[in-house]
């Protein structure tokens, strides 16, 4: 077993995770069902699922295009993303500040 792989990509994903809308709505769902042992389980098998997805589409484009295609690619997404809430963002300033 590749412990360090196994570790950087729990500690990435448990980072990642923390805060972000699927927490917050497996809180909700928790707080208000009586039956946090169910939202647990069904949470838990949901990230099990969409992570079991995410690792075979990985794959899949390994065997189609080099792993720094991939990593550049997702470098860029992300870069767009970011840029996109800054522009956004600095629209909503302007259009606050101008009322």
């Amino acid at each position: 077993m590749d412990v360090a792989l196994v570790s950087s990509t729990f500690l990435t994903i448990f980072l990642a995770e923390l805060g972000d809308k699927t927490q917050l709505a497996t809180m909700a769902l928790g707080s208000s069902s009586g039956r946090p042992l169910m939202v647990f389980l069904g949470s838990t098998t949901a990230l099990l699922l969409a992570s079991l997805l995410g690792v075979m589409v990985g794959d899949s484009l390994a065997s189609m295009a080099p792993p720094a295609w991939l990593q550049l690619a997702a470098g860029v997404g992300f870069l767009a993303q970011g840029a996109r809430l800054l522009w956004e963002t600095r629209g909503d300033r302007s259009t606050s500040t101008s009322s």
